[in-house]
């Protein structure tokens, strides 16, 4: 098993097999969308034509949708997905999100966060998409003050609450819309251990090969929904050992049309490395500290044939880079940066 190209070919990192930015994210199934900007680098690159104003018009439209949803912290996720997944992923995220504000001694009542949810919904249904500054000023004109941080938390909860989501993309700020207008009416429900069988097939298929602790650390779930997940799997799933450690595979799991020489500018908390909780496969130890922190930052890096060598500045005017690694140099990364560049003008 080469574990290396198995993740670039199912991450879609190459030999894409999506012409679209919604069809992606749904395959990928949830993607993590902490970096504003530069999450819609990390859907585009996993593409056939990456391109900024296609991702603008998917978002837009409502066909992406970005909101808190697993660990607490911002994901993209597919319009047709929206639904179930917050019945499946919201209730551990509100829990640990509570968390927080008890560490961070935020006390909100729920009559509090009721009222508060009120008034942040009317103001969004008035306007159709709005940013965090409509919302203070909204409160403000019912006499409402409070700081950025604890408006912070009613939002996150408003949105795993399936209340507010993602409105239209802004060069530099978040927007706010309501879920019932922006993806469409409530389904009818499907039950958990469909919803928890789709949630784990999407996973694995794109970012094998996964262990246990990497989808348990990824969906933010716990462990024994995460073996139930598996197990409802059934033969579509498979274990294979790679020093010393147990991989899952599914038995549809591309192995062919990976090509060695090819460099990725890979953008801050991707997939890549973000979706596993051990990273050592595609990032060698000692270079840890250039790609994350102990403090959940993650950096822009370079890959090389998919392991990581670099940094890069995604907002500078060229190609800046710097490497940690042995037999890279700036001019090997030249055709990766044109296709930022296209992607950034198209």
């Amino acid at each position: 098993m080469n574990p290396v190209a198995i993740r670039l070919l199912n991450q879609q990192l190459v030999a894409h097999q999506f012409s679209g930015p919604a069809e992606l994210v749904s395959y990928m199934g949830a993607m993590q969308a902490q970096e504003y900007r530069m999450m819609r680098w990390a859907v585009e690159m996993r593409t056939r034509k990456p391109s900024n104003k296609v991702f603008k018009k998917a978002y837009d439209s409502g066909q992406i949708i970005r909101l808190h949803l697993m660990r607490g912290t911002w994901q993209l996720v597919a319009a047709e997905d929206y639904w179930w997944m917050i019945d499946l992923c919201a209730p551990k995220a509100i829990s640990v999100t509570k968390g927080w504000m008890s560490s961070n001694k935020i006390s909100i009542s729920d009559e509090e966060l009721m009222r508060i949810r009120d008034i942040l919904a009317l103001t969004v249904a008035d306007r159709g998409s709005v940013t965090k500054e409509d919302l203070v000023q909204a409160l403000s004109t019912k006499n409402i003050q409070m700081d950025d941080h604890r408006l912070s938390y009613h939002i996150r909860m408003a949105e795993m609450s399936g209340i507010l989501c993602s409105g239209d993309l802004l060069p530099l700020k978040a927007t706010y819309a309501l879920s019932t207008e922006k993806v469409g009416p409530r389904p009818e429900q499907i039950e958990r251990e469909e919803a928890l069988m789709r949630f784990t097939r999407r996973y694995f298929q794109s970012r094998q090969p996964a262990t246990l602790e990497d989808f348990v650390w990824w969906s933010g779930l716990n462990v024994n929904d995460c073996r139930k997940g598996i197990e409802l799997l059934g033969d579509t799933i498979h274990l294979e050992k790679y020093k010393g450690r147990e991989f899952y595979l599914t038995d549809d799991c591309r192995t062919r049309g990976f090509r060695k020489g090819q460099f990725l500018l890979i953008p801050p908390y991707d997939e890549y490395l973000i979706g596993y909780k051990s990273r050592d496969i595609v990032l060698p130890p000692e270079h840890r500290h250039r790609a994350h922190n102990n403090s959940g930052i993650f950096q822009p890096v370079i890959a090389h044939d998919g392991i990581v060598c670099g940094n890069w500045s995604p907002f500078k005017d060229g190609c800046h880079v710097v490497f940690f690694a042995d037999g890279c140099d700036a001019e090997n990364v030249q055709n990766a940066w044109q296709i930022y560049m296209r992607y950034k003008l198209k």
